[in-house]
């Protein structure tokens, strides 16, 4: 792998996967996206670092460690632009919300949030933020 290479991967896992402030890439490079999978870990390094960064204050301030639990939390996801939790609730309506492939994959496309979606937010937030308040 060319060095060029390495740094439009890397370039394109940070562009698709955060919300990083970066500038925009050429057209071409989205072409290759699928080969830019081995640097996806460093645009998550990219997001936890500054998140576990936030909570290590938080920490440091004496603050309680569910508040630095839920800053860690609000950090991920502004930076990955809430994406993880847009599929999970569109997974969770689309898989419980219809009856019939065709009909979960509308529920799926579908730029509103039902029930299912609403709740599994709900308990996978929680879940987390209580996993890394016990941590």
């Amino acid at each position: 792998m060319r060095k060029y290479d390495i740094i439009r991967d890397i370039a394109l896992a940070l562009v698709l996967l955060t919300r990083l402030p970066l500038p925009d890439l050429p057209k071409p490079w989205f072409e290759h996206h699928a080969r830019a999978a081995w640097a996806f870990p460093l645009a998550g390094l990219a997001v936890t670092l500054p998140a576990c960064g936030a909570a290590l204050f938080a920490l440091s301030l004496g603050w309680p460690d569910g508040v630095a639990a839920g800053l860690l939390l609000t950090v991920q996801i502004v930076l990955t632009g809430a994406m993880h939790e847009d599929g999970l609730a569109d997974t969770a309506d689309g898989f419980w919300g219809g009856f019939t492939p065709q009909r979960r994959l509308e529920i799926m496309k579908d730029s509103q949030i039902g029930t299912y979606g609403v709740l599994s937010l709900i308990l996978a937030i929680g879940l987390r933020w209580l996993a890394m308040t016990t941590i």
